[in-house]
């Protein structure tokens, strides 16, 4: 098939690999533009750039699609279809309907649980046992199409939004294959009303641990923001972020460190810490981290 492709992040790059590697044409590429990151803060092309220019492909990165030439421009590509993953751009009437057979977008969530920007972090932070991909026929909603495949996978105990990206990436990738070459036969099934959610970008603002709530909340919580922005607490003046964990045993006043594993008391149960990163320094192990840092049982989290 004729595909264009549009996506920007490290979760996108999956599926554009497993696209050529099926032999499809990509006409073009979009992605966001360069943008500034580092210490020089240099414009930095995106993960997608930069894969597709190693392929050898032709990358596209317009500030909008809503102007006359760039639909034009989008439209000319003839293509058959475009894939589209986590690109970062609402697509204007014109572009869903350029391509002869739409627009499919790979959406990491169960829909309609979990429209929008986050729907890993949400999964996670709200506890829900299964999430998986869903290949959408676009439309001018958010996240509102019809859904022609969907894969299911268990969110593992100790599961990471880092970890369970990396799956739901690699599940993208291997669905869209599939769809692609059944599309003909792929009945749309519209979404139903009931169970919408949605998943709204994650506020640094809830990033910081609240040892009073209940430790499956805080364990969640942990693991939902890990590895950005990073669940954290304040330590004597110093920022340090808790990138891992698991529910364990014990109580104790909230925040209390309990032994020197790092289990940690909340409102009602325990957390056990597995790692841990100060601020300008590489994320740590627990135990490791307790070789330097020696946080010792009796100490409240969070307090001076």
């Amino acid at each position: 098939m004729r595909i264009v492709f549009m996506g920007t992040p490290d979760f996108s790059v999956p599926v554009l690999e497993a696209l050529v590697a099926e032999g499809h044409e990509i006409v073009a590429v979009y992605c966001q533009p360069p943008r500034p990151a580092g210490r020089g803060k240099k414009d930095r092309p995106s993960p997608v750039h930069q894969r597709a220019e190693g392929l050898g492909l032709e990358v596209r990165h317009p500030i909008s699609l809503r102007t006359p030439e760039a639909q034009a421009d989008f439209a000319a590509l003839n293509a058959d279809v475009a894939v589209v993953v986590a690109y970062g751009l609402i697509l204007p009437q014109g572009v869903l309907d350029a391509p002869a057979r739409g627009c499919l977008n790979i959406h990491a969530s169960l829909l309609p649980r979990w429209r929008g920007a986050a729907p890993i972090h949400r999964a996670i932070m709200a506890g829900d046992a299964q999430t998986g991909v869903c290949i959408m026929q676009m439309e001018a909603g958010l996240d509102t199409g019809p859904v022609l495949l969907r894969r299911t996978v268990e969110i593992g105990a100790e599961e990471t939004t880092a970890q369970l990206h990396d799956r739901l990436s690699a599940l993208g990738a291997k669905a869209i294959v599939e769809a692609l070459a059944v599309l003909e036969g792929l009945v749309p099934d519209p979404q139903p009303e009931a169970g919408v959610t949605y998943a709204a970008k994650i506020d640094k603002a809830e990033a910081r641990i609240d040892w009073t709530a209940p430790a499956v909340e805080v364990d969640r919580l942990i693991r939902g923001l890990s590895p950005f922005p990073g669940a954290w607490f304040d330590q004597g003046g110093t920022r340090i972020k808790v990138l891992g964990s698991r529910l364990a045993e014990g109580s104790g006043r909230p925040g209390e460190v309990l032994d020197e594993t790092l289990r940690v008391a909340c409102g009602s149960g325990a957390v056990a810490l597995t790692r841990l990163q100060k601020a300008g320094k590489a994320a740590q192990d627990a135990d490791v981290f307790q070789g330097g840092a020696r946080i010792a049982p009796g100490t409240l989290l969070g307090e001076g």
